[in-house]
This record gives C-alpha cells, sequence and structure tokens, in this order.
C-alpha cells in the first residue's frame, strides 16, 4: 500500500495579540523573497560597478509593480465578469487572486520606468532582474504550499500530497514542481551572469530567463488543477495560453541580441568605489 504525504499545514503562522491579525506563511515567504533578492542584488550591483543606492529605489518599484501587476492580471485574465461587477473587491488582495503574468507584466512597465529615472540600459535591468525574478517566483510558489493553494491533479505516485484542507485524494505537489523549477531558473541564471559578465550582451539572460521560466510554467500547468470553470473546456489552460507569448518574446530576442555587441550600462557615468562619475 502506498504511504503519501500528509499534507495539513497550518498557513497562519500565528495571531498578533490585540489587534488579532494572523501571519502566515505566504506574507512571511513573500517578504523574505524581496528582503533576500534585495541582497542578491547589491551584490550583483557592486560586481557590476553601479551604485548601490539605486537599489533601494528598484526595491520599492519591484513591490508595488508586482502586486498591482499580478493582481490586475488576475482581474483581467481569469475573472473580468466578476470584477466588472464589483469593481471595489479589484483592491482586496487579501481575499487571494495573485496572476504572475499580471506581476510579470507590470515589473516590465516599471522596470522601464526605473532604467529611465536612473539612465540605464533597460534591457541591462532586464538581466539583471530576470536573476532575482526567478528567485522570487520559487519563494512564492513555497507559499502557495503553506496555503495548500494552486493543487495538482490526481496522482498515485508515492510522492503525491494529501492537501487536507481540500480533499482526501493524492496529488501531485504542482507548487513544489514549480517552486524547484524557479530554483533551478535562479541557479542557471545566476551562474552564467557570475562566469560570463563581461561577455554576454544586454538582453541574453532576459530573453534565456522568458524562454526557460515559460517553458517550465507552460509544462507544470499539466500536472495542475484549473483555477477557474472556464478553462474546463479548454485544451489549454489560462496559464498556459499567457506563458506562449513569453516564451515567443524570448525566443525572438534572443535572435535579435545574438548580433549585439554588449553595451555599457550607462553611457554618460562610471562608478568608482560606488560614487558616480558624469562622463558627458
Amino acid at each position: 500500500m502506498l504511504t503519501y504525504i500528509i499534507w495539513d499545514i497550518d498557513p497562519d503562522i500565528f495571531t498578533i495579540p490585540i489587534i488579532n491579525h494572523p501571519v502566515r506563511w505566504y506574507g512571511l515567504l513573500f517578504a523574505l523573497s524581496f528582503l533576500i533578492g534585495q541582497q542578491i542584488m547589491y551584490f550583483i550591483y557592486k560586481k557590476e560597478g553601479r551604485p548601490v543606492k539605486e537599489v533601494d529605489t528598484l526595491t520599492i518599484y519591484m513591490i508595488v509593480a508586482t502586486i498591482v501587476g499580478a493582481r490586475l492580471g488576475h482581474v483581467f485574465f481569469y475573472d473580468p465578469v466578476h470584477y466588472f461587477q464589483n469593481p471595489h473587491k479589484t483592491i482586496m488582495v487579501w481575499e487571494g487572486g495573485l496572476a504572475s503574468h499580471g506581476g510579470v507584466i507590470g515589473v516590465l512597465i516599471a522596470l522601464f520606468l526605473f532604467a529611465r529615472k536612473v539612465n540605464v540600459s533597460y534591457l541591462w535591468a532586464l538581466d539583471k532582474i530576470s536573476i532575482v525574478a526567478a528567485f522570487i517566483f520559487c519563494m512564492i510558489r513555497l507559499g502557495n504550499l503553506m496555503n495548500s493553494e494552486m493543487i495538482g491533479i490526481p496522482t498515485n505516485q508515492p510522492w503525491g500530497f494529501i492537501f487536507t484542507s481540500k480533499d482526501n485524494i493524492p496529488r501531485h505537489p504542482a507548487q513544489l514542481y514549480e517552486a524547484i523549477h524557479y530554483f533551478i531558473s535562479f541557479v542557471i541564471l545566476f551562474w552564467i551572469w557570475l562566469r560570463q559578465k563581461n561577455r554576454i550582451k544586454d538582453g541574453f539572460l532576459f530573453s534565456l530567463a522568458l524562454i526557460i521560466m515559460f517553458s517550465f510554467r507552460f509544462v507544470d500547468e499539466f500536472f495542475k488543477i484549473n483555477q477557474e470553470q472556464f478553462e474546463d473546456g479548454m485544451i489549454l489552460n489560462m496559464g498556459q495560453i499567457l506563458s506562449l507569448p513569453f516564451i515567443l518574446i524570448g525566443i525572438v530576442l534572443l535572435i535579435l541580441t545574438a548580433g549585439k555587441k554588449r553595451q555599457p550600462a550607462s553611457a554618460d557615468k562610471i562608478v568608482i568605489d560606488g560614487e558616480e562619475i558624469r562622463t558627458e
């Protein structure tokens, strides 16, 4: 007889006295992902000779863009009718409903604004944020696991999880699959940057990240139950449909950047010992 993994983790770690507000695993892992991601970005900036003070501004941009983009992505991609009928619920993020594809779009827009603000190459910034994004996505999927959400389809494999808050059916731990795949993506991207940072061309890491991460996502969706009822009659679910454009963009960008020479992060300033020196 097979023995499956019983997953009965309480999503609440503890409750804050007086205000009686729970601290959840998801929120903790979400916050930790950005704190650790910020430290990774500090390291990258120092190695690249950029002023590290920019990282603090970048972190704020990324947090806001991720939350707003992911929320609006869920609203427009997964349940637009419900939110158009109840627009006030759009801001109720605490009720759940974040779409990673929307978060990526939000980050792309915010990063464009950030790059203009600090006068840095947009592709250079995309390359660097791709490394951190892979790590953040890994942590967020672990948060989904702690919440027993985004569960997988039934399985008879010995590593099947029984999510007791849902039912007594052993299922693929789809959240764990994604977390592992995002961590693999992070290791690959970070290793390539660390070994080849002075040789790789701007846009290469970003294009590679799009191809690797969203290809993983496309495959992982086969092991998940559909998030919304309207997906049940579809050959591909919404997560897979939304992943395809990102994969194609990654392939096209990889081809376009193949013959490009690496450009300095900023054309009009250099950094010596953490201090900016204008060259214009």
